[in-house]
Parts: structure tokens; sequence; C-alpha cells
């Protein structure tokens, strides 16, 4: 146990190169021991910096730490460095198998971003913890002492026995250090929350109890924080209403639940439950928008013309009571059957007609059209992945995401443009140029011509005519996951630069207070300004504010694909050995990734499988190249495999050409 899994010492004194300059970073470990640290504030364009296995100074994945950057003389890496110091141990679990021998206790590891194993303290009462031999558990790192080969820890979560769907659940979310329940008190205060109306409180929002109201949602949602109104005027103009659940009227700043909220930031949504981001009490019971209930909603209502664009709106907090709750498959079909009757259909029709003029509007303004369908993973009632399918959108789909989408870029320019105070913004930077123009040399590759991407201007109006050319072929989908590895991340920021993908020059949330504390926020900023109280927000913590959201967006996004991935792997365990049709979906120096036809469930070709030839990465074009045969294999190339490998403990799936 004195070495790692590989036969390294954890680290040793090596010749120290000059340093160039030293910068404050985060560490991304690799199962192989070496790490790459992301550097604070790092522009898009610079590399991560590349850290040797023994130049980490004990360094683990997620620390903190100063690191000296030095001349790299690696082919590989534009940037190389080495650990000078560890400034902050990460406070995230690792997750691995509990181990007693020969009176010291371990925790092994299986994860691919640690490859030690964590030395316990052998004088802990293990089976006070609930302990065995075998179990998974969740261990923290405390220290790792010069002159010790292992890193020294202790228990925080014993999470069960492998295999078992609550522990293989449980251990996704503690490896993101994500809670699996809420604090006694938390839900204590929650459920002292009242949820009788005064009169004054009544009195004081617009009543909405009397206009035609519904929701649309999954048909397996369990909350409904959107709904929309329906108003013919006399005038031959519609009033719609976004109405929005009033959660900031419940949820009080400061409060147990309030703190609760902002610091999970986000619900995180695994293939077989929510992790919500407010107690069920708001979140199912006084915030959901069920049917035929007076409901508290924070509202954008709007006139519109007959061309969809706005000639008034009003922003305020407003009651309704929602005539009907629909899926989006029962408004898809009251958008798309000539004979539904009733109210209901005949203002989703209307509505579908605004939105088709809202989208078609956002395109030609040079918003890019991503459209891709999700894998969802079915599961039983025992959590056991029964089937895997592509989701689709639909009309009903786009109708709800342009009214949405109206609402956040209204208010956001409402906010900015008349009270000009400190304010949550959803911001989307221009893309990469080098990863545009790889895009278009891969496109150019297959046959399709893009236009002028050295203006970013012109890019997403060159990435649309594309994804129009190639819309139909099997290149359709690999251009498109191109063109979106090329754009920004999306991020929450008090600085305002605009939303690239949507071309908005004003762009927030505000339409999901329940899943997401950003819109909690603008809630509240945009209730002191209509209160005339300025802001709710000092521009320094609203900055600070924003960019822990944006964090902990990334770890609940990471964390809803490691189930998507480990439930996919479990139902793939009973086909090992089985051929199918795919086609290539990514490559990398290190492998071929095929996405299988159908399910689009993706595994990975080894390089070294290969044997027919040594495969090289052509990174400026996109493909691996034979050194012998010359043979090429592009994105979106027909493939035919078979199932080698379905490792639920590693979450690896590997394939082999046939």
């Amino acid at each position: 146990m004195s070495r790692n899994r590989h036969g390294r010492h954890g680290r040793r004194r090596d010749e120290k190169p000059r340093t160039i300059r030293e910068v404050v970073g985060k560490v991304m470990m690799a199962r192989e021991g070496f790490a790459f640290v992301r550097e604070n504030d790092k522009t898009d364009s610079e590399e991560d910096i590349f850290i040797k296995a023994n130049l980490l100074l004990g360094a683990l994945n997620e620390d903190i730490v100063r690191v000296a950057i030095f001349a790299s003389n690696s082919p590989k890496h534009k940037r190389e460095g080495r650990v000078v110091e560890i400034l902050e141990r990460s406070r995230k679990p690792f997750v691995g198998i509990f181990h007693l021998a020969n009176g010291q206790a371990w925790v092994l590891m299986q994860s691919k971003v640690m490859p030690y194993d964590i030395r316990l303290n052998p004088k802990t009462d293990f089976n006070a913890l609930g302990a065995r031999q075998g179990m998974k558990v969740a261990a923290l790192v405390d220290s790792w002492e010069k002159g010790t080969e292992a890193p020294a820890g202790h228990i925080v979560d014993v999470l069960g026995y492998p295999g078992e769907n609550e522990t293989e659940m449980h251990s996704i979310l503690a490896e993101f250090g994500l809670p699996y329940k809420f604090p006694e008190d938390v839900v204590r205060e929650a459920g002292s929350i009242s949820a009788s109306l005064s009169p004054a409180d009544i009195a004081s929002r617009r009543d909405f109890r009397k206009t035609l109201t519904f929701t649309i949602d999954p048909s397996d949602a369990k909350d409904f924080d959107d709904a929309l109104s329906l108003k013919e005027l006399p005038d031959g103009k519609v009033e719609v209403g976004v109405h929005i659940a009033d959660v900031t009227h419940y949820v009080t700043p400061g409060s147990l639940v309030d703190r609760e909220a902002s610091q999970r930031s986000t619900s995180v949504y695994l293939v077989d439950r929510t992790v919500p981001m407010l107690p069920e009490k708001l979140c199912n019971d006084l915030c959901s928008l069920r049917p035929h209930e007076d409901k508290l909603t924070f509202s954008a209502v709007f006139v519109l013309d007959e061309k969809a664009h706005v000639t008034d709106r009003w922003f305020g907090r407003t009651m309704i009571n929602s005539d009907c709750r629909l899926c989006y498959e029962e408004a898809w079909k009251a958008i798309t059957d000539d004979n539904a009757e009733g109210e209901v259909a005949a203002a989703l029709k209307t509505l579908n007609v605004l939105a088709g003029k809202l989208r078609s509007r956002r395109f030609e303004s040079g918003a890019i059209n991503f459209d891709r369908p999700e894998i969802k993973v079915i599961v039983d009632d025992k959590g056991r992945p029964v089937d895997v399918v592509k989701k689709e959108s639909n009309d009903a789909n786009f109708l709800i995401e342009e009214f949405m989408l109206l609402a956040n870029r209204e208010v956001a320019a409402f906010v900015s443009k008349r009270f000009k105070v400190p304010m949550v913004y959803r911001v989307h930077d221009k893309p990469n140029p080098d990863k545009v123009k790889v895009l278009k040399m891969f496109a150019k590759g297959i046959g399709i011509k893009m236009g002028d991407v050295e203006d970013p201007a012109n890019v997403a109006r060159s990435i649309n005519a594309m994804l129009t050319k190639a819309k139909g072929t099997p290149q359709c989908e690999a251009l498109e996951q191109l063109a979106i590895r090329s754009m920004a991340k999306a991020v929450y920021s008090s600085e305002n630069i605009g939303h690239y993908g949507l071309a908005f020059d004003f762009y927030t949330h505000f339409t999901s207070p329940i899943r997401r504390y950003p819109d909690m926020m603008v809630h509240r900023i945009l209730a002191h300004c209509l209160q005339g109280n300025g802001s709710a927000w000092q521009e320094d913590s609203l900055s600070n504010a924003c960019k822990w959201a944006s964090d902990r967006e990334t770890v609940a996004a990471e964390a809803e694909r490691a189930s998507i991935k480990y439930k996919i792997v479990e139902f793939m365990k009973d086909k090992v050995g089985c051929e199918y049709e795919g086609r290539i979906s990514g490559l990398t120096e290190w492998g071929m990734y095929v996405a299988i036809d159908g399910s689009g469930i993706e595994g990975m070709v080894p390089l070294r499988c290969i044997r027919k030839d040594f495969f090289e990465f052509d990174e400026k074009r996109y493909r691996l190249v034979g050194r012998t045969t010359h043979k090429i294999y592009r994105m979106s190339d027909p493939v035919r495999i078979k199932v080698t490998r379905a490792d639920v403990d590693s979450s690896l799936l590997d394939f082999e050409l046939i």
C-alpha cells in the first residue's frame, strides 16, 4: 500500500528548472499520476499547465496551488510547471473501497482523478461509522506529510456496497461534493413557512386568476415553476404573460433556507432522481404552480402584435390560478391537430405562431441554431436501466423556450437600461477563432463550404448556413458537435458582454427560481428596482456570487453526465460481445469515440487496440491517419463495432472495430 497503483512513490525531489513566472490555479489530476493546473482567470486561448507526477508536491485533484511555470521542451504541452505551494486542500471527498488488512485501514481508489490510495487512522472505530470490508466510502485527505508515500485522511460517509443503486448514485453525489439531503434545521425552517395569504398581499398584486393560464412541462416533472397566460385584446394584439413562481416571497435573504439554496445554487438531475435546491415544501408545494390553486407569481407581461413585436411590457408581482397542466406531448398534439377544439388548444395555436416568429427573427439576428437530441436513460422503479433513447424536441418545447427567452431578455434589458444597477447577466462570449478554423477545415473535408469566419460577426451566420446545408445528412451531428466545441461556455456575470449564441445584447435567467439561485437573485434585484430601493447587491459581492453560481452549475452538469454514463455502462453490461453499427462521434490522441446508431450510446475504441496500423491524431484537420496504410477516420464516418468491456466500477465502455 506504500506506492500508488502505478508503482511510483508519491513524490521525490527533482532539479528545479528556471521559473518564468508563478500563478495560482486548480489541480486537475489524471489516473496516471500527472496533472494539469487551470490558472485562475486564464484566457480561452491559454493552455492548462502540465505538471509531471514528481513535481506535484503532494497536490491532489481540485487542490488550489501556486505553480512555477518554466519553459517547456515537450511537443505536446506548451506550458509546464511545478507546484511550489499547496494553498488550499479540496473539501471534495474521494470515493473508494474500504479495505482493512494487517491492522491498517485504507480507501482503495478507483477514481479517474485520484491515483493514490488513502491511508486511514487505524485507531478509528470503523464499526461505529458503519464501514465494512468492501463497502464504498467517501474520504477526505487531511495531509500528505513529507517523507510518507501515501496521503492520510478520514471517512466522511459510508455509502454502501458497490453495485447497489443507492450506493452508486450517492457515490456520484459524494464524488462531486453534492448533498443528498437537507440539514434538519433547514427542513424545519421551510416547514414553518406559512402558506396563508394576507388580504394586503393579495391586493398589492396584479390579479390574473381569471385569465386563461396553463403550464407545459415534461410528463415526469414534479415542480412547475413557469406558466403562460393569453388574452386577446380589442385592437387585434394579444397579451402574453410569463408567470414565474414567486420563490422570493417565501424565502427571505439570510434565512437558513436562503443560505442553503445559495450554497447549492442549483438543483441536480441524476438519471433516477432530482437533488433539489429548495426543500420539498417549497419546490413541490408552496411554489409549484399546480392547476386550480391560487399561486403567487412574479411576472413579465407583454403585448405583442401580429408579427410578434413587443409593443408594451410590464413587470411585477401577480397571482394566478392555472387552468390546466399540460405535458409537452399533450401540448404538441393540440398544436398539430387541426381538429383540436377548446380554449386551451386555440391559445396554444396562437402562441405557437408567435413563438415561430420570435424564433425566426432570433436566427435572422445571428442566433446559432443548435438542436441536438438528448440521451435519456429509462430506469425502472428500482433504478435499473431498461432502455436508452434519444429525446427529441417538438413545437411545444420551442414554444416554451421562446417565451422564456423573451422574458429573460426583456427583464435584463429593463433593469439595465432603466435602473443601471448591478445585475446578474447570463453571458456568452465569442467563439474561439482557432476552433472555428478547425470546424471550417473539417466541413471542407466532407464537402461542405463554410462562409467567412475571420469576422466574429459572421461566424454565427456561417455556422447556421453550414448546418442548414448538412441537415438530414449523417455528417450533421458531427458538425453540430464540433460547432458546439468551438463555442465559449455561457456563465453568470455581473459584467454584461451579451449572449453571442442567442444574439442578445441583454440576457439573464429569471424563469426558474425553484431550481436556480441566480434567478432568485434576479427576482430580488427586479423587486428592489420596482420598489424604488435601488440595488439589492454591491458590485463586488454580486460578482463573487455569479462566479460561485457558474462553478456550481459546472459541478452539477458533470454529476448529471456521470450518472448517465454509469447507467449506460450498466445497461450495456450484458451486451459485451454484441456488434452494432455506429458513427464516429469524437477523436482524440488516445481513442476514437463511436455512437451506436439509434440509441446514441457512446463508447471508445482505444487506438492501441486497432491492430492493422498505428493511427495518429491530426488535430488541425480533426482526423485519425494511419501511419502505414494512410487510412483516414473522420467524425461521422460509419463503422461497425463490438462491445468489449462494460466496466461499471470505472464507468468505462470500450468498443473494438470490426
